[in-house]
């Protein structure tokens, strides 16, 4: 007699180590306390609500809120035993995730759970404050712009500034480039006045002080500057030119030149383990003054340390860009010389002169090129013609020489990959090479605003059209961020202890890195594995409910070796997964 047999599958995947990593940071539960549910509402609570949604953001790197029902439709099954919460398809309804986003956008209970999440995170991940990074984005869409509204015209790092945006800033701590503060403001507004108030931020939620504030030449500022040394922290930033005195190129650099003072060189360990000179520099102290209240007479008065650097591979690049300059401006006035049909040419000398002026202009080498022009008179007959008698005509003509004025020209070349950094801490804490090696890390917090607007948690293109809503989904994005960061610093910290303890390698002799998160490359192996990577690990994981004969069963595909071995460096047990089959044998 044959039975008939039922089965139903759920893809898996990487959501119970999401959820998991999430219950381990306190989300869910911070949540629920910062944002109290209201007293009508059922089902699911705010703060498994969010983790869930954002587990759905993560894993199908999608934030359309219409998308996640039918998602947890399909997955119920897994998230019910994954979060051990009673759910239900209409818990995750589009009305529910919109209310959710306007809970979020509320400025005063934001930074009451920011404050308090990343207290918690520094204590359960024992992290150490040293060093925060700021940087602001953009995010354009097709919005409708309202006179007081988050979505303005303004300067468009996405380079579309035909379309409005919404600003954000970030504040990170390095170096796995953990969110802090996440920022939502208007298009329209310019950076440099939203450093202090997230750099306050910083400091309510730290709860201490001497950290080094990291950013680019925006957060430079002389009022950010003061605000920040006058809270006993400590900033680098590169100085813009307006912040310079006019002529510091000759005041900076005239000494190097003139070998009055001595550059130090600087240089970095490459990933292949060779050591390379990258910049070269030295430093000079200012005295800064800062009158922050006439009234009151309040005066902050400091000493600046000025970090006069020559990057050298920038430098490379400015002068093969300037010789490329120059042999396109030969090029353009030896034309001038030219005749040939469809030539115009001057006819005289005040044209001649326009012209030069005008590729010396355009090429920004006036000073690099000698113009010599040579004027010519030349004669010729012109015969008789129906009665008119021969004669002499005039023409005046004009043969330009060009030549490269050579010192000018080595002189421009020393000048160029210089610039300057300004820090108030001392040498003895943030010496010059350190300092610039600091900087050059800022590619920390734009590979957070590359997951940001891009994969995985796709921000653009922004679906939602009201600014409470938009508003409210950054900041959600903003915990996913940290959810990455966190999982992407614990795997690599774990495999750099075992690494000094000569324990815990891929198994096959190499210690201290793992192999077989590059797909099709199964020997590959990195001791600096990404978050995307780790996640796109388990994306062959499969639940299946099996019916047969009254009785239930259940099958989960079987873990491999790599993805125990990043359980085991995360530091969850395998419990996690087996526990959606109804094995709690193993904790989770």
């Amino acid at each position: 007699m044959t039975e008939n047999m039922t089965i139903s599958t759920e893809r898996v995947d990487d959501i119970p180590l999401l959820l998991a990593q999430m219950e381990r940071m306190g989300l869910p539960d911070l949540l629920d306390e910062r944002f109290p549910t209201h007293g009508n509402w059922q089902g699911l609570s705010q703060g498994w609500l969010a983790s869930v949604w954002l587990a759905h953001i993560l894993s199908q790197q999608d934030h359309r809120l219409s998308h996640v029902q039918p998602w947890a439709e399909h997955c119920l099954l897994t998230l019910h035993r994954a979060t051990g919460r009673q759910l239900c398809p209409l818990d995750f309804t589009d009305d529910r995730l919109a209310n959710l986003l306007r809970l979020f956008s509320d400025d005063e209970r934001w930074r009451g759970f920011e404050a308090a999440l990343n207290r918690q995170l520094l204590r359960v991940y024992d992290l150490r404050t040293e060093r925060v990074r700021l940087d602001t984005t953009s995010a354009s869409g097709y919005w409708q712009v309202t006179p007081d509204g988050l979505f303005q015209f303004g300067h468009s790092k996405d380079k579309r500034p035909d379309l409005p945006q919404l600003k954000v800033l970030l504040a990170t701590l390095d170096p796995m480039a953990l969110p802090l503060v996440t920022n939502v403001v208007a298009g329209g507004r310019a950076d440099d006045p939203l450093y202090c108030p997230a750099i306050k931020a910083v400091r309510s939620s730290l709860g201490c002080r001497g950290l080094l504030y990291v950013g680019d030449s925006k957060m430079a500022s002389l009022p950010t500057r003061a605000y920040i040394h006058a809270g006993h922290d400590f900033y680098l930033t590169p100085l813009p030119e307006k912040q310079l005195p006019s002529d510091w190129q000759s005041e900076y650099l005239g000494p190097v030149h003139s070998g009055q003072v001595q550059t130090e060189s600087i240089s970095r360990v490459r990933s292949d383990g060779q050591l390379v000179e990258i910049a070269t520099g030295y430093e000079r102290r200012v005295q800064i003054e800062k009158i922050e209240s006439e009234r009151d007479g309040l005066v902050h008065r400091w000493q600046e340390r000025r970090l006069v650097v020559r990057s050298l591979s920038a430098a490379k690049r400015a002068e093969d860009l300037l010789y490329k300059r120059l042999a396109q401006a030969e090029g353009e006035l030896h034309s001038l010389n030219e005749r040939g049909r469809g030539k115009k040419r001057p006819d005289n000398r005040q044209g001649v002169d326009a012209a030069v002026g005008a590729v010396l202009q355009h090429y920004r080498v006036g000073e690099l090129l000698l113009v010599e022009c040579n004027e010519q008179e030349h004669e010729r007959v012109v015969r008789s013609y129906k009665g008119h008698p021969a004669r002499v005509k005039s023409r005046w003509d004009f043969c330009l020489s060009v030549k490269r004025d050579e010192e000018a020209l080595q002189r421009r070349v020393a000048d160029l990959g210089w610039c300057v950094y300004a820090t108030n801490q001392a040498a003895s804490e943030l010496s010059l090479e350190r300092a610039v090696l600091a900087y050059r890390e800022e590619y920390l917090i734009e590979a957070s605003f590359g997951r940001l607007k891009g994969v995985p948690l796709s921000l653009r293109p922004l679906y939602l059209q009201r600014d409470d809503h938009a508003k409210g989904l950054v900041r959600l994005l903003g915990l996913g961020l940290r959810v990455l960061a966190l999982l992407e610093f614990v795997v690599r910290r774990q495999l750099a202890a075992s690494l000094h303890s000569g324990d815990g390698g891929t198994g096959d002799g190499k210690v201290g890195s793992l192999a077989g998160v590059y797909k099709g490359q199964p020997q590959a192996a990195t001791a600096r594995p990404t978050a995307e990577r780790l996640l796109e690990s388990f994306s062959d994981l499969t639940l299946s409910r099996i019916e047969l004969a009254g009785q239930v069963l259940y099958h989960l595909t079987p873990l491999s070796k790599l993805q125990l071995r990043i359980l085991e460096l995360l530091g969850f047990s395998p419990g996690i997964y087996t526990k959606l089959t109804g094995d709690s044998s193993q904790p989770p």
